[in-house]
């Protein structure tokens, strides 16, 4: 029978800063389960920007002072254990979780609803309201341990979680359909190469915007066409050329997706690596009855439409390189390089 110890291995943060911040020690407390929750031993988890942008408190409005810098607006409690990207096996249950659950290998939904026992006011996010998954063990409320049937290794199903359901949650709340035609900024990041994959399996006509070192892989996933993101992108397409734009950019390209979209277009933003700061021509809004989401919590049946995707094979991930979980410094400084298409993940086990 497998013993469960009394501490684990875990990276936590311990304030807001660098990579000097990130602190690996082999002495935390092991979390236990409380009522309706699970304990989880990771066995890989996924480096993400929001890792990174909640280390910096990027997230910050009030010139990153880290008193609002976590995802639900307010400041984040340290030391935390990050990391949205959860593959592993449920080894324990608290009262109220069927034991037949243990054994499951699951993968967290980041978006997080209930803790303790408790429906949230306003959801988490899981690695900043609440600890994450750069541990060999965490517990989440039952509900969000969604058990997963694949042949995909712990660390291809580790690429999941957070980028292709953010990227699901965006063509969801647009209503990306067969009919439409979806630009797509960031292309070649996590979530970006994520959305071709799912707006193909939806049947849309996929335009990504990435660098031309990056074209023949975007390709491979699927997109229709490519347009390098150096160039005017209404010069390149025409306007009101698009239905649809899924943006994880922004920044002062930002005005030419507004130009690209047909009148009664929908814009859909969960990312602004390009600049937070925007121009808008607020009679470009209404004069073509443009719809705007932004794109943080997910609509419900997200996570499981993405469960689906991966059983069905609908959707394939993209490893680009492992780290084990003591090099997550080496990992997140690659994955700030942005050299790469796909996903980097830490391995744990």
């Amino acid at each position: 029978m497998f013993k469960i110890p009394e501490t684990m291995k875990a990276v936590q943060l311990t304030g807001h800063g660098g990579s000097e911040v990130l602190e690996y020690r082999d002495n935390i407390a092991m979390p236990r389960p409380k009522h309706n929750e699970v304990l989880i031993r990771v066995a890989a988890a996924g480096v993400n920007n929001t890792d990174i942008n909640t280390r910096t408190a990027w997230y910050s409005k009030s010139d990153n002072n880290g008193k609002d810098a976590s995802w639900s607006g307010n400041a984040l409690v340290f030391p935390r254990i990050q990391g949205a990207d959860v593959c592993g096996i449920i080894v324990s249950v608290g009262d109220g979780v069927d034991n037949k659950r243990i054994g499951e290998r699951v993968l967290v939904e980041p978006c997080v609803r209930e803790a303790n026992a408790q429906e949230l006011e306003l959801p988490w996010y899981f690695g900043s309201e609440c600890d994450g998954g750069f541990a060999e063990y965490t517990v989440i409320s039952s509900n969000h341990a969604y058990a997963i049937k694949s042949e995909l290794s712990d660390i291809e199903l580790a690429t999941f979680p957070c980028s292709y359901s953010t990227a699901e949650n965006m063509l969801t709340r647009t209503k990306v359909t067969s009919k439409d035609k979806v630009l797509i900024t960031g292309a070649s990041g996590g979530v970006g190469s994520a959305a071709i994959q799912l707006a193909k399996a939806r049947g849309a006509y996929v335009i990504a915007v990435t660098s031309p070192a990056k074209k023949n892989q975007l390709m491979d996933l699927g997109a229709d066409e490519v347009v390098f993101r150096d160039k005017n992108l209404v010069e390149a397409l025409g306007n009101n050329s698009v239905d649809v734009v899924i943006d994880l950019v922004a920044g002062a390209q930002w005005p030419q997706l507004l130009a690209l979209l047909k009148v009664q277009g929908r814009y859909a933003v969960s990312g602004a690596i390009g600049g937070a700061l925007v121009e808008l021509d607020v009679r470009t809004l209404y004069l073509k009855d443009l719809s705007f989401y932004g794109c943080t919590v997910l609509e419900p049946k997200v996570f499981q439409n993405l469960i689906d995707c991966i059983e069905q094979q609908k959707i394939i991930p993209i490893v680009v390189l492992t780290f084990p979980l003591e090099d997550i410094y080496k990992a997140q400084e690659v994955f700030q390089e942005k050299q790469h298409v796909g996903k980097i993940v830490l391995t744990v086990i």
